[in-house]
């Protein structure tokens, strides 16, 4: 029986294995497809409050939805033209920025050499490759238009979720056939869900605009753009802001010297300190439910998967599994490695709970 049972355990774990082998590589093959059905869903989560909060005030369905979706387009409009426009201008200057950048580049090197130390142009270029960082930049911006430039397709799908979004609970509880399911764990990691991604679009709403003001009074060129890819890398958790201060330090030692370059990098830290480490703990709480180090690896399993979709909702995937691990007895072991340092006592004892019952 022993030998039954672990040839069992064996066989489980091999088909588990390959099951999600296989889930990853349909996912990284899909992975344009599922970027666009991922942006359509989370504006759909935005929009979703709104929506009720307007059905709730005898407002027609229809017509909640198309007052939500107006909204957005007008918002995606706005920041959509004044990016592109960012951006173009951005690009054209690519060329110029890394010959300044060879220049300072070469200025360090001689600085160095006068020092006694001799180092080979190549290698400095091969170390110190900083042009690469603009390239990557624009790269990255030039993704996100392209992605939004489907914008049909998104809000016709966003505009199927909302109307639909109500309709939810009934159909779930006619497939239970339970006409009485209340769902409240299910309705409690929804509104997690619902209560993380608002608190971090306004949090990082308020981040884009300090840092553009702060971009702005520097007098460091395209100001909007960095402010907007600081409101974007801001959902990144723990690295988003650092990547998105590189490339705006480094234009404004490029355009002023290290001078100005050390005010931009302060004022990152700055909003960076005041926002991500006093205000946004004390407003999003302990809502999210994973551990600092489940946190960062989700960031890579996910940003892996999906490219910048993916690092951007690595946190709501993540507490999307820990849910669905956490309602199974099973895998529920699982949920409490993916949750806080130190599990809440309830947690620990619901299990025993369950046995006794």
């Amino acid at each position: 029986m022993i030998k039954k049972s672990a040839s069992q355990s064996g066989t489980s774990f091999f088909v588990i294995t390959a099951s999600l082998i296989i889930i990853i590589y349909g996912i990284i093959q899909a992975q344009s497809i599922l970027v666009l059905m991922l942006v359509a869903l989370f504006l759909a989560v935005l929009g979703a409050p709104l929506v009720l909060w307007l059905k709730e005030r005898r407002i027609p369905s229809v017509i909640a939805v198309l007052a939500v979706l107006a909204c957005m387009v007008i918002a995606l409009l706005m920041i959509g033209g004044v990016i592109a426009t960012s951006l173009t201008s951005f690009s054209n200057s690519l060329p110029f920025y890394q010959q300044r950048i060879q220049e300072e580049i070469y200025t360090v090197r001689d600085f160095i050499a006068s020092k006694g130390l001799v180092i080979k142009d190549n290698a400095i270029l091969e170390y110190f490759n900083l042009g690469a960082v603009m390239n990557l930049t624009a790269g990255l911006l030039t993704g996100l238009t392209s992605t939004l430039s489907s914008i049909v397709l998104i809000l016709l799908t966003v505009t199927f979720i909302l109307l639909e979004v109500s309709s939810f609970p009934v159909k779930i509880r006619a497939i239970m056939n339970d006409p009485q399911a209340e769902f409240s764990q299910f309705r409690k990691f929804v509104g997690d869900i619902n209560h993380y991604l608002l608190i971090k679009t306004g949090v990082s709403v308020t981040t884009g605009i300090l840092i553009g003001i702060w971009m702005s009074i520097l007098g460091v060129d395209f100001p909007v753009l960095w402010g907007f890819l600081a409101f974007l890398l801001n959902y990144v958790p723990n690295i988003g802001v650092v990547i998105a201060a590189v490339p705006a330090v480094l234009l404004a030692l490029i355009q002023y010297g290290f001078g100005h370059a050390a005010l931009v990098a302060g004022g990152y830290l700055a909003v960076n300190f005041i926002i991500g480490t006093i205000v946004e703990p004390k407003i999003v709480g302990r809502s999210v439910g994973l551990s600092t180090l489940v946190v960062f690896l989700s960031l890579i399993f996910w940003g892996s998967l999906l490219g910048l979709i993916g690092m951007v909702l690595c946190i709501p995937f993540t507490m999307t599994l820990k849910f669905a691990f956490e309602n199974h007895e099973q895998t529920r072991w699982i949920a409490i490695l993916l949750g806080p340092e130190t599990p809440n006592a309830n947690e620990q004892l619901e299990p025993k709970k369950k046995k006794s019952q």
